[in-house]
């Protein structure tokens, strides 16, 4: 499906109304970020990285020395949920012996895109001063976004962290958000097209040379697949990864599985 052949932009966003039972899988998320938070011991939860209420993030440890940080952003369309409800995301990675960063962040139409951006730069930028070592970013959807903004030539992150992270996998990420603009969504976003523009990276050039995978389920919807085949096109530093017959509420399992395919992708160089 391509850019001037959808005529209903709403609906080709619309990720639950094709996936079936999709009405319960946010009080399941939710119930086993809980139950998984009440069980791992080497926790700091509640970190502020900002003055809002929001702005705060959760930093799981392994057993030991951690071989550095991964940072999993969630997704919800920049409008909806918070970091409790994919801590029990971070399970491959501390399997592994990575410390994992959750951060929530500010929604539309609270505030603009462009600020959850700037807010997760300093999520970031806190998580890393915090955690030695290498830096994996992933993030689902939204979060995908915001992942790949991250390695984007205005990064908001600092120099140093920066420097540090050698691997991106978004997951079902937005890299071009002008379509957007024509969805219900905008009347919460605000967006103009140039807002649209300056917050997508697949508009811009990436910085650094680190790997980029975009990485999307099989069954996800036509709009999905092409907004990460667009990153891969793009950015010469970027592949892509279907993964076949996930949809976009169960392609981010893998992060619970240290053996997965998806987990091995972003723990390895």
């Amino acid at each position: 499906m391509t850019e001037n052949t959808i005529t209903d932009w709403d609906d080709a966003y619309a990720n639950a109304a094709y996936i079936p039972g999709a009405g319960d899988y946010a009080s399941r998320w939710e119930e086993d970020a809980r139950a998984f938070r009440n069980a791992w011991g080497a926790k700091e939860l509640d970190i502020a990285y900002g003055v809002g209420e929001r702005e705060k993030l959760d930093i799981f440890r392994p057993e030991g020395t951690a071989k550095g940080l991964v940072v999993f952003v969630h997704g919800g369309y920049w409008l909806r949920f918070d970091k409790s409800y994919w801590s029990h995301f971070a399970q491959g990675a501390l399997t592994d012996g990575w410390a994992v960063c959750l951060p929530s962040y500010d929604l539309a139409p609270h505030v603009r895109i462009a600020d959850i951006t700037q807010q997760i730069g300093s999520a970031i930028n806190l998580a890393a001063s915090r955690v030695e070592g290498p830096v994996r970013l992933s993030g689902h959807s939204a979060g995908g976004h915001l992942v790949t903004r991250m390695v984007s030539d205005d990064s908001p992150l600092n120099a140093d962290t920066l420097q540090r992270v050698v691997k991106v996998v978004s997951i079902s990420g937005l890299h071009d958000l002008r379509p957007l603009c024509k969805t219900q969504m905008n009347d919460a976003f605000k967006m103009s097209e140039e807002d649209a523009a300056s917050e997508s990276a697949a508009l811009m050039d990436p910085v650094g040379e680190c790997p980029v995978v975009a990485w999307v389920g099989g069954q996800e919807r036509p709009e999905f697949l092409r907004q990460s085949r667009l990153l891969s096109e793009v950015w010469q530093n970027a592949s892509y990864h279907e993964d076949a017959g996930l949809h976009h509420f169960d392609v981010i399992d893998g992060l619970k599985d240290q053996k997965s395919a998806l987990c091995s992708t972003l723990l390895q160089n």
